[in-house]
């Protein structure tokens, strides 16, 4: 139904393709955002098998997306192993 109204108004006035393609792609871009977030190792959706996931992390492991200056291969843990 949404669709519909949305593809009527396209027609009607033809400058609103832009607008409405360029709302559904930071619609688009924002959901797949949101999905890579909630894969992340930090992120904890069943709490009976891996209670703590972020424990398990190599000190290794570049967890950010950018790391500018940061040589992650070189780094040593610091703390205990739990």
């Amino acid at each position: 139904m949404v669709f519909r109204t949305v593809v009527q108004h396209a027609k009607r006035h033809p400058g609103l393709i832009p607008q409405f393609f360029f709302i559904g792609l930071g619609m688009g871009g924002a959901s797949l955002y949101l999905v890579r977030l909630a894969k992340g190792p930090h992120v904890t959706w069943n709490k009976t098998n891996n209670p703590e996931p972020w424990n398990k992390l190599d000190p290794t492991y570049q967890y950010k997306f950018v790391a500018i200056g940061t040589d992650y291969k070189s780094l040593k843990k610091d703390g205990p192993d739990f």
